[in-house]
């Protein structure tokens, strides 16, 4: 299981780990490293008083508390994106021609998948084959075909779909972001 260490960045991760290897740091400095992490003694101030509630319970081994203390941090850092309606609309611009496009395209996989002996990599088929093809590719290691038939493309096609009126439908996302005062 890989552990945060490297995200941390009051971590201190080749110093801690060359230190165990040699056995520098035994019991007593390893539990001194620990409470030092805790009440921030190191080389950068505390993120913010969330994090010393959270995490300084003293029975809490190592890997637990650096995994609590960089989720905390991370959390903190994490914000909700601030989008203006004009940001908005021209995202609804955007958004919208390619869903509903793409959306064109995996209805046309659909019909395609329908005559395997199609040659894909010839002009007309080819227009709908390259921008589908690596979404489809990568789903079908996920969703084998059922009775020789590619269920794939009705997959992506009902996830376009589903895309396209969550975020640019009557009462999308970005819509209604876009009618914000």
């Amino acid at each position: 299981m890989a552990l945060p260490y490297t995200l941390s960045p009051r971590f201190n991760a080749p110093r801690l780990s060359s230190g165990i290897l040699h056995k520098s740091i035994g019991p007593l400095r390893f539990s001194e490293l620990t409470r030092g992490l805790a009440k921030s003694k190191f080389h950068q101030a505390p993120a913010a008083p969330l994090e010393s509630s959270i995490c300084t319970q003293s029975s809490v081994s190592h890997a637990q508390h650096e995994l609590c203390e960089s989720l905390s941090y991370y959390s903190q850092m994490l914000t909700i994106a601030d989008i203006d309606p004009a940001t908005a609309k021209t995202l609804v611009g955007i958004t919208g021609p390619f869903l509903s496009a793409f959306g064109f395209l995996f209805i046309l996989r659909i019909v395609m998948s329908w005559y395997p002996k199609l040659p894909v990599g010839k002009f007309p088929y080819v227009i709908v084959y390259a921008p589908t093809e690596p979404f489809l590719k990568v789903t079908r290691k996920v969703i084998p075909p059922l009775g020789g038939v590619d269920v794939t493309p009705v997959v992506w096609f009902g996830l376009v779909s589903f895309l396209n009126e969550i975020l640019v439908g009557p009462q999308g996302l970005l819509v209604l972001l876009s009618q914000q005062v």
